[in-house]
């Protein structure tokens, strides 16, 4: 490996730190992640995605019409990655796959502890009460899922070495109970923060308690909020994304190459019109490598998902050897406002002071939100 995890300083505990010179545009590492689960409103509408890794269920045509309203004619179709052929179900509930692998992995891994054993979508099973009581407290746009620590509670009941699962875990959880408590109200929103008790009961219901008792107290569910407010990672996948990504490499003449940019522009204006910005399968992940990389307002690094769920770590500049590779916890808006506010997001949402390299060059700005933050945020 081209990068070593150590211990960094008190605030931010371990980081990744390159072994090499690293180029720019070099993938550092790729890893799928402990778990995954697609955002429960975005499947409720309709987005079919692999329960597993993600991958999307629809051809790109199927995508496209749903997306518009309306039948849509994609040229150059045998560019549609889509295998259909390949899909299958769980036999006892809904859940859709992408591969006979996918479901094997599932099933290893968490799905037969959690699988709600009925077609029926108004079962009155824990587990389908809980992700419904989470839909009604987390309406789009979805940042999280409350099904995603179900996942992680089910990958230690399912693992051999349940100690060494749950040891995995805890690496997630190093905040004090009171940072823990904020972080989970900053998830729920402070509308529905009274709401905890509620999903806690609800989770304590769903799932068997033997490995995982340290996990299903209050406490311990607070924790488990606060790891998949601060480590969930955000996925999306595509049909059309991809569909567009090979045939963008077809040797396709210049006029061809125009006319289909023509045709892309205005399927996006109808996909707009039509659904919005909300255009791919979303879910959120957690990954054990890319939670180790620390944030810095002027990152080196950047995650990208090029095999749907799979996480590839980027260098986006060149990183001397020795050097620690971070990311960006902010998007790229929030990258270019003040210091004051970069700060104050970063303490809001990860409970940290962001003392990297751009924001010491920066300690002689006003603490003040500037007019330019304050567009930005309405953008």
């Amino acid at each position: 490996m081209n990068f070593e995890i150590r211990t960094t300083d008190s605030q931010k505990g371990k980081g990744l730190f390159a072994k090499c010179n690293i180029p720019k545009g070099s993938v550092i590492f790729e890893e799928d992640p402990l778990v995954s689960c697609q955002f429960s409103w975005n499947a409720a509408y309709g987005y079919l995605a692999c329960d597993h890794c993600l991958r999307p269920l629809e051809t790109a045509q199927e995508n496209a019409s749903r997306l518009t309203g309306q039948s849509v004619e994609l040229p150059y179709s045998e560019c549609c990655a889509t295998d259909k052929s390949k899909m299958t179900k769980c036999s006892d509930c809904p859940a859709l796959y992408c591969s006979d692998q996918c479901k094997f992995e599932a099933l290893e891994s968490y799905h037969s502890i959690i699988c709600v054993h009925s077609e029926d979508p108004n079962s009155q099973h824990p587990l389908v009460k809980l992700n419904e009581t989470w839909k009604q407290i987390h309406f789009p746009p979805e940042t999280n899922s409350i099904m995603l620590i179900v996942r992680l509670l089910a990958r230690i009941l399912k693992s051999p070495n349940k100690e060494a699962a749950v040891a995995q875990t805890l690496q997630f959880c190093h905040r004090t109970v009171n940072e823990d408590a904020d972080l989970a109200h900053k998830l729920l929103g402070e509308k529905f923060a009274g709401q905890i008790t509620l999903l806690h009961n609800l989770l304590v219901a769903a799932l068997p308690h033997e490995g995982i008792e340290r996990f299903l107290t209050y406490e311990g569910f607070l924790s488990l909020l606060a790891l998949i407010g601060t480590n969930g990672q955000g996925v999306g996948t595509s049909a059309i994304g991809e569909w567009i990504k090979h045939v963008e490499k077809l040797p396709l003449p210049d006029d061809e190459k125009k006319a289909f940019d023509v045709f892309l522009d205005q399927l996006y204006d109808q996909m707009d019109e039509h659904v919005g910005e909300f255009l791919n399968n979303e879910g959120v992940a957690l990954y054990s490598l890319q939670s180790a990389c620390n944030h810095s307002c002027s990152p080196n690094a950047e995650p990208q998902f090029p095999y749907n769920h799979r996480v590839s770590l980027t260098a986006t500049r060149d990183i001397e050897e020795g050097e620690e590779i971070c990311i960006s916890y902010l998007d790229e808006c929030f990258l270019e406002r003040s210091r004051h506010s970069r700060r104050k997001e970063l303490m809001r949402n990860y409970l940290f002071v962001c003392r990297c390299s751009k924001c010491e060059s920066e300690a002689d700005q006003e603490d003040v939100t500037s007019e330019e933050d304050d567009q930005c945020e309405d953008d």
